[in-house]
């Protein structure tokens, strides 16, 4: 059967299209009034902060992201609000404005607002019960594909997976590429980061056994986009990088990841490594899988300087690499992409360690 894919439905795109979100909002406002905006509080006191159209009543909530979102960090943030809405009153919304982690953080905050329990019982495929209420990604950062994705990516306490569901898929983004300038020249390894994974988001779906035309137009036309913005410093870099993240998340809905996100997630879970540099790492050592991808994801990183990190798992205790190795055991359809249905015949663990200890 097909995959009957849920899309985001609403999307503007444009440089100054921020200053829009108010009238975007406005319709939603028809319950309790109450807009949830949840900002990197790397912009507190900042100007894009001042820009958000905070109404009287309106929460704003400033998260910190240094580390990655935590389902314990998800819990807390949703017990918030709850608290400071009342009993029985919901948000009319939910608004997320940063790079991927809280992009990730405030589709989770509307799901868990609607479902019972704690959020590390929803980390899996397909295990949200109820739709969240309605939210919005504000991207400050591109090549997650986290405005796009259906997933929420988490650290819980024994695995880092996402809450992956149609639900989780956000109700309208804003993509305004104003957001992304003086990014590279501020923080230029976090722009690298990031842009990389989306980077190797196309190289994973374009290899992988789950591909179709759907998946390939988009990761095609991301990947020629990347190659403009990373190898040619493009004067539009800002606007293309901006919709690769949105085409190479569109070809993984369709499509998987495959063997860099399934190492990484173990990588990043046991030595607490942001998601795009975990990647990097990764993929850096994946030449037997993708063979062009990382010959080309090793000039990119020469062209923009970037060093990627080396012998980060030599003094891991034993505990530690079973650990790592579990974690990313257990990413079943993201090893099916890359390998087929027999993947756990090509990929033991003893097979895995020595991925691992390479790095």
């Amino acid at each position: 059967m097909y995959r009957n894919l849920k899309v985001v439905p609403r999307v503007v795109f444009g440089r100054g299209c921020l200053d829009q979100l108010d009238a975007i909002l406005e319709p939603q406002r028809k319950g309790s009034g109450i807009m949830v905006f949840i900002l990197d509080d790397f912009f507190e006191g900042k100007a894009l902060e001042k820009r958000l159209p905070f109404r009287k009543g309106d929460l704003l909530l400033k998260v910190n992201v240094d580390k990655e979102p935590k389902t314990t960090g998800i819990d807390a943030l949703t017990e918030q609000v709850k608290n400071f809405c009342g009993k029985d009153v919901m948000p009319d919304g939910v608004v997320g404005i940063g790079g991927g982690s809280i992009l990730d953080t405030a589709k989770a905050v509307s799901l868990m607002l609607t479902n019972p329990g704690p959020s590390h019982e929803y980390q899996g495929w397909d295990l949200i019960q109820y739709p969240g209420i309605y939210h919005v990604g504000i991207p400050t950062l591109a090549g997650t594909g986290a405005e796009v994705s259906r997933t929420a990516v988490l650290t819980g306490p024994v695995r880092k997976l996402g809450l992956n569901s149609d639900h989780t898929v956000y109700d309208q983004v804003v993509l305004d590429p104003d957001l992304l300038e003086g990014v590279r020249e501020s923080i230029p390894e976090q722009w690298f980061w990031t842009g990389m994974d989306c980077y190797i988001h196309n190289v994973e779906a374009l290899c992988g056994t789950f591909v179709n035309e759907y998946a390939r137009a988009f990761g095609e036309q991301s990947q020629v986009l990347c190659r403009e913005v990373f190898l040619d410093h493009h004067p539009e870099s800002d606007e293309k990088l901006m919709m690769a993240s949105y085409f190479g998340g569109m070809s993984i809905a369709y499509s998987q990841v495959g063997a860099c996100h399934a190492l990484s997630y173990g990588l990043s879970y046991v030595l607490g490594l942001h998601h795009g540099i975990a990647n990097s790492i990764v993929f850096d050592y994946l030449e037997e899988f993708y063979p062009d991808g990382v010959k080309e994801f090793r000039a990119m990183a020469e062209k923009n300087r970037i060093q990627i990190p080396r012998n980060l798992t030599a003094d891991l205790s034993e505990a530690q690499m079973e650990k790592m190795i579990d974690v990313s055991m257990g990413m079943v359809p993201l090893w099916e992409n890359c390998l087929g249905k027999d993947w756990q015949e090509k990929m033991s663990r003893d097979r895995m360690r020595k991925l691992f200890e390479k790095m």
